[in-house]
């Protein structure tokens, strides 16, 4: 079994959605946090309440990662204040469903910078600590759009798969080192994100977030390198490796298309 207690998770994207219950499912485990968002109210409001019904310690660090300087400044702040990582969820994400060509280059700029290079570094980060412990965790939120091209989310999509094979391919470097690292494949989560990426008229079963971060445990406990959240959602991904890659990407754009 996985020990939570008395440890310390650093959460990104923590003041709503599947970042959100990270938060709570880890304080019931007795573990310390750190939650990193952009709204600094939400976060004061969330780290009370954690602190208060847990009596753990919680910090919250506003930031937005969107800045290429946010992963330097969250890692300064924590060596300042002498405080170890030993859980690492990098959920924080951002999508536009939108033509490739309509869509505004800060935007796009925005959010890769926001799923990939903002992940990378702080997985860079805090991961060699770990290393150097024998002992750590990572969780990197990747998506069920990592498994195939998204047409009219064509950035998200590509920004996701770049996560899923990048936590993959850390998985098979630090698997004897004591570390567990984890791709989280979450399909539709009810959540923010649908409004804040134009999608919300996608109408599928959308799964709650408490069983996607429940799912992450279940995989990190079987030390596996990527779990995917809901049992359809797995059957679906079978389907992008078993069906012509031109099926695959007619029946993604049907999907996604407005």
């Amino acid at each position: 079994m996985v020990k939570y207690e008395n440890k310390t998770a650093l959460i990104t994207g923590a003041s709503s959605g599947i970042g959100e219950v990270f938060a709570y499912e880890l304080a019931k485990r007795r573990c310390n946090l750190v939650l990193v968002a952009r709204s600094k109210d939400k976060l004061d409001r969330l780290s009370s309440k954690l602190e208060s019904d847990y009596r753990i310690k919680v910090i919250s660090l506003p930031m937005d990662l969107t800045n290429r300087h946010a992963p330097k400044l969250i890692w300064d702040a924590l060596k300042e204040r002498g405080i170890r990582i030993d859980i690492l969820v990098n959920n924080a994400g951002a999508g536009t469903l939108e033509r490739f060509h309509q869509i505004n280059e800060e935007r796009i700029n925005n959010e890769i910078q926001l799923n990939i290079t903002s992940l990378t570094e702080l997985t860079r980060r805090f991961l060699e600590p770990m290393i150097k412990r024998n002992n750590g965790i990572i969780i990197n939120v990747a998506s069920m759009t990592a498994f195939q091209p998204a047409p009219y989310m064509a950035v998200y999509g590509a920004t996701k798969s770049y996560v899923l094979s990048f936590t993959q391919a850390l998985w098979a470097e630090n698997r004897e080192n004591g570390i567990k690292i984890l791709a989280l494949c979450p399909g539709e989560t009810r959540s923010s994100f649908h409004t804040s990426s134009g999608s919300d008229h996608l109408k599928g079963n959308r799964m709650e977030p408490i069983e996607v971060v429940k799912t992450a445990f279940k995989g990190i406990e079987k030390g596996n390198s990527y779990q995917i959240a809901g049992r359809t959602n797995y059957i679906f991904s079978l389907f992008s490796r078993l069906l012509p890659r031109k099926t695959v990407l007619n029946i993604a754009a049907n999907m996604f298309k407005k």
